[in-house]
């Protein structure tokens, strides 16, 4: 898969991040906590304007769209931290288009911001960021249960100068190494861009994939239709997460690990299950999307970054 990758400016103590709301609405205090933990590790938060929630959204489609293309406008803005996921960035996607495609910024987030991370990749070939927000991970604080892991944060929206390893803190199911570019994201989310225009194309890539409360049942449909929608076809290797809240439905049955070894293992490629990314009660780490890497399959697995995700 060959692409002109856009990779946003560094971050540095003197860059300003912007929360914005593309989904559903989130707790103020979780808000004001995660705006607190981006000052403390020495960024600037601006103050956004509070949209208002309509039913789970957290705002009505045109606030949340405008919110969005306002402040990857804004000279002053050099990133956007969502507050929170939960649905609704689909909603944003249709004829959305960006006037300064050609200088992307950090959009930092995960879960629903797979979506738009899905198309920013698809139509931009913008690099994302996939990790804490501002009410799920950032709040909570660094190296902490339903945290973030702070390191690996600062080497995704920081680093210009080389790659770095992410020690993935999983369990290797399949053995092997592999080179590709990382993509994927939530399962759901991931599943739900077949048949769209920003459907992912997942050959020659390291494939993400995680979620949270799913069934082991409903895990086994997602892969199948994306096996059966040929995206495992050329996949070099694959990153699972550890799908919390997603128990076998009584003792002695699949569950969500045995449902990945076996559809997963039939294809054959390098597979680590576990990983402290995304829906984790571990803190959790950032992954750059759209950046080269290479997977350790092996132990708790690694993933080294192979080049930087922003630029100086």
């Amino acid at each position: 898969m060959s692409v002109e990758v856009r990779k946003p400016r560094a971050l540095n103590s003197r860059s300003v991040l912007m929360p914005f709301a593309p989904a559903s609405p989130a707790e103020f205090s979780k808000v004001l906590a995660g705006a607190a933990e981006l000052r403390n590790i020495g960024f600037h938060v601006a103050d956004a304007t509070p949209l208002s929630p309509e039913g789970y959204f957290a705002g009505s489609l045109a606030g949340r769209r405008n919110e969005l293309l306002s402040e990857l406008e804004r000279e002053d803005v050099d990133a956007l931290v969502a507050i929170r996921g939960g649905y609704g960035s689909n909603y944003l996607l249709d004829d959305l288009a960006l006037r300064n495609a050609g200088k992307p910024k950090v959009i930092l987030g995960y879960s629903d911001l797979t979506s738009l991370q899905a198309y920013l990749w698809k139509r931009y070939a913008w690099v994302g960021f996939y990790g804490p927000m501002l009410a799920a991970g950032l709040d909570a604080g660094d190296g902490v249960a339903k945290g973030y892991d702070r390191e690996s944060l600062l080497a995704a929206i920081g680093k210009t100068d080389g790659g770095w390893t992410l020690k993935l803190r999983g369990e290797t199911l399949r053995g092997g190494e592999a080179e590709g570019r990382v993509l994927g994201g939530c399962l759901t989310l991931v599943e739900t861009t077949l048949g769209t225009p920003w459907e992912l194309e997942t050959r020659g890539s390291i494939l993400l994939l995680e979620d949270r409360a799913m069934k082991p049942w409903q895990v086994d449909r997602a892969l199948m239709h994306l096996k059966q929608a040929g995206k495992f076809e050329g996949v070099r290797g694959i990153v699972l997460g550890e799908f919390p809240e997603s128990g076998a439905a009584m003792s002695g049955s699949p569950t969500v690990r045995d449902v990945c070894a076996r559809i997963l293992g039939e294809i054959g490629m390098p597979t680590v299950f576990g990983a402290a990314v995304g829906h984790t009660p571990r803190p959790m780490l950032t992954v750059p999307l759209g950046v080269r890497a290479r997977l350790k399959a092996s132990g708790e697995g690694e993933l080294e970054i192979l080049e930087p995700a922003v630029v100086a």
